[in-house]
């Protein structure tokens, strides 16, 4: 009996990493984003490595709950240190660095704050010590599982593979008010870019706040205002209803984003600018209505 509380609590770990893996896979510009703002990576790049570093380690940990070798002498442990480390490194997130926003755990599927996740973590762990507890010998066989964690880091990049922020126009822009730490590169966004005294840009805001009433966009749909004059960015939200996440930017890059005249908006797609509307609006407006 006591084996086969150990077999599904090791089961349920499994699932539990692969899924943590698996969030982290669909959208690892969360985790760079994360990794460059608490001052662990110096560039996307190294925040890439590290990114797919981790989530090949937790792919190959995931599989290793389901294998029955060295259960007892490596993956229970190791997975243990894992968690631990992370645990204090949630704690230090939180109490040191400030950062209250969602930690990464599982990506973009379930925001969880780092109190959240170290919580979660010490139960992972409790479980982790009732498994070892309750587990027999395990088979002895070092390569299998060396063999596991290699192929799952090697899985992962290529599976993952990295992208170029240089070819990606708002890379640079990873927080928005409203929404905290933003990643613009995974799924399907929308890039409108305003400025608070144009009453084109006025009347395009007023009709999406009109046409999206269920709030279809409030995830998806983020602005780069430019604030000239005296319409401030909240005028600009009093005026139109429009209430969406916001950046300010300067105005080179605002001229850099636009076309020959205000307002536009980029639709992006996994970090790939699909299309760019500049006077083309009626169709976007409509399939909010839909």
């Amino acid at each position: 009996m006591n084996n086969k509380i150990s077999v599904a609590i090791k089961y349920l770990l499994g699932v539990i990493f692969l899924f943590s893996a698996y969030t982290k896979a669909v959208g690892p510009g969360l985790i760079e984003i994360i990794l460059i703002d608490h001052g662990i990576a110096v560039s996307r790049e190294v925040a890439a490595a590290l990114t797919r570093i981790l989530i090949g380690f937790e792919f190959g940990l995931g599989i290793l709950f389901f294998l029955p070798y060295e259960s007892k002498r490596i993956t229970l442990p190791l997975a243990a240190l894992f968690l631990t480390a992370f645990t204090f490194y949630l704690l230090y997130t939180e109490f040191v660095l400030g950062d209250s926003q969602n930690c990464g755990c599982f990506g973009s599927a379930i925001a969880m704050s780092p109190i959240e996740s170290a919580l979660k973590n010490i139960a992972l762990i409790i479980l982790l010590f009732t498994a070892y507890k309750l587990e027999k010998k395990s088979p002895k066989n070092l390569i299998i599982p060396l063999s596991v964690l290699v192929v799952s880091l090697v899985i992962v990049f290529i599976a993952v593979p990295f992208k170029s922020a240089d070819e990606f126009p708002f890379s640079d822009y990873t927080h928005f008010e409203g929404a905290g730490r933003v990643d613009l590169s995974s799924g399907e966004k929308f890039v409108a870019v305003f400025n608070t005294e144009c009453e084109h840009c006025q009347e395009l805001a007023s009709e999406i706040a009109e046409s999206d009433k269920d709030r279809k966009l409030a995830s998806k749909l983020f602005t780069l205002f430019y604030s000239e004059g005296e319409v401030s960015v909240d005028s600009f939200k009093t005026l139109t209803g429009y209430d969406y996440p916001y950046r300010l930017i300067g105005v080179n890059e605002f001229f850099d984003l636009i076309g020959s005249s205000p307002p536009r908006i980029y639709v992006v797609r996994n970090g790939v600018v699909k299309d760019i509307l500049d006077d083309n609006f009626d169709e976007f407006i409509e399939t909010l209505k839909k």
